[in-house]
Formats: structure tokens, C-alpha cells, sequence
């Protein structure tokens, strides 16, 4: 009977493990950052952002998903709405190494084993972790844009919440397009609120530094399934 009863509790476990889908993919698209530099626009993709991402569907509803991302964030105030912003005519350029997990959530059941197609939008809920250069500026007088000055590479925790639609033309990879808002625990990726040694000093700060900078991932995402083996069991 035990021999019976360990036999079942294999197959039904083999089964529920094995018969999950994981994905390997990549993501590609664009990235622009929210802050006290450049335009008041929200998602305005402007300079390329490239990622590798892994996901375990563990079922037809959540996944347990996982990546890494690079991008240069930039930002140039010559094109700017805002008068204020375009008088000053700053320059931004910092890069952005990523490391997500998270949960992500599909509105609709999708079985990667349908022969055809299925789609479904999604939400993603993590925690990133992601360095970034450090900044300080320096006026040049009242005619002369301000100098950023680095000081040095940090480290910092960021709040991600992506939204987006996949489809799956077969069971062998899933398309996707998003759009990934990260909330950063720091005001520091444009130099308007240095930390560090560089925290005191009233001069180098400037714009809103009650409210923290922003990051967005915006584009395409493409994945391969695998891992999906059979459990054989005897009668």
C-alpha cells in the first residue's frame, strides 16, 4: 500500500511540476526617465534598453518571472515645453544595470500547451535592484549651463510595476509589448539631490527634491518555452 500510495504522490507531483512551462527570452525597446531634468512627459521612449528575462508559469494565471536590464537614460532640455526647464538647457546621460523578480499576474488564463492561439494582458509586481552613476552639478556662471560632476557609482532599490499584453502563436514562444514604471528609492539619477558626502551641500540641489526619480522600460518582449516533459506512471 505504501509502495502504491509513494508511486501516486510521484506521478501526481512529477505531473504538476513537470507539466509547467518555463520561458527564456529577451526584451527590447526603449527607455526614458521622470525627474527634475528635461520634458514632462511620461512615457517618451529615447534612448534603447535591452534586457533577458526568465519566467516559471507556475499556472495559467501566475508566473514567477525574473530578469536583467541595461540602458542609457538621457534627457535634453533644448527639447522642452516647459520654459523654465528649456532656460536652463541641462543635459542628462546615466546608465542603468537592472536586476527584477516579481510575480506577474495574467488577466485571462493562458496554457501555453493550446495548439492555438492565446493571449491575455498582464501585470507585474517586484522588487528591483539596479546601479546607476551619481551626480553632482557646478554653475558656470549666469550664461553657462551647470557641469555634472560623477562621483561614483551606486546602488540603490526600485519599486516595478509593469503592464502588458502577450500572445502565444504556438506552444514555442510567447510576443509581448509593455510598458515597465520603476519607482526608485533615490532622487539622484540627474545630480538634483546628491547623496553621500555631497548630501549637505544646500547649492548642489535643485527642482522638486521632496519627490523621488522615476525610470520607464517601454517595448517588446520575446520568449521560448521549455520544460515541458510527460510523467509516465504504471498502472
Amino acid at each position: 500500500m505504501r509502495k502504491q500510495f509513494s508511486i501516486l504522490f510521484f506521478c501526481f507531483f512529477s505531473a504538476y511540476v513537470t507539466a509547467q512551462f518555463h520561458e527564456l527570452g529577451a526584451f527590447i525597446g526603449g527607455s526614458n526617465y521622470i525627474g527634475d531634468i528635461g520634458t514632462n512627459k511620461y512615457i517618451h521612449p529615447n534612448s534603447p534598453a535591452f534586457g533577458i528575462i526568465y519566467k516559471w508559469n507556475a499556472t495559467d494565471r501566475y508566473s514567477l518571472r525574473a530578469g536583467v536590464s541595461i540602458s542609457t537614460i538621457k534627457e535634453n532640455e533644448f527639447r522642452n515645453d516647459d520654459l523654465n526647464r528649456f532656460s536652463r538647457s541641462l543635459k542628462l546621460k546615466n546608465s542603468i544595470q537592472e536586476a527584477m523578480v516579481g510575480i506577474e499576474i495574467n488577466f485571462f488564463e493562458f496554457n501555453l500547451h493550446n495548439e492555438t492561439i492565446t493571449f491575455t494582458p498582464y501585470i507585474f509586481y517586484g522588487i528591483s535592484y539596479f546601479k546607476y552613476t551619481q551626480f553632482y552639478l557646478t554653475p558656470n556662471g549666469s550664461f553657462d549651463p551647470p557641469t555634472f560632476n560623477n562621483y561614483g557609482k551606486d546602488q540603490k532599490i526600485a519599486l516595478p510595476f509593469i503592464l502588458g499584453f502577450k500572445l502565444n502563436p504556438n506552444p514555442l514562444f510567447v510576443i509581448g509589448v509593455e510598458m515597465g514604471a520603476r519607482y526608485t528609492l533615490t532622487d539622484n539619477l540627474d545630480g538634483s539631490n546628491p547623496e553621500n558626502e555631497f548630501a549637505d551641500v544646500p547649492t548642489y540641489k535643485f527642482g522638486n527634491i521632496s519627490n523621488n526619480d522615476w525610470y520607464i522600460f517601454t517595448g517588446l518582449t520575446i520568449s521560448f518555452t521549455f520544460g515541458d516533459l510527460p510523467c509516465y506512471c504504471k498502472d
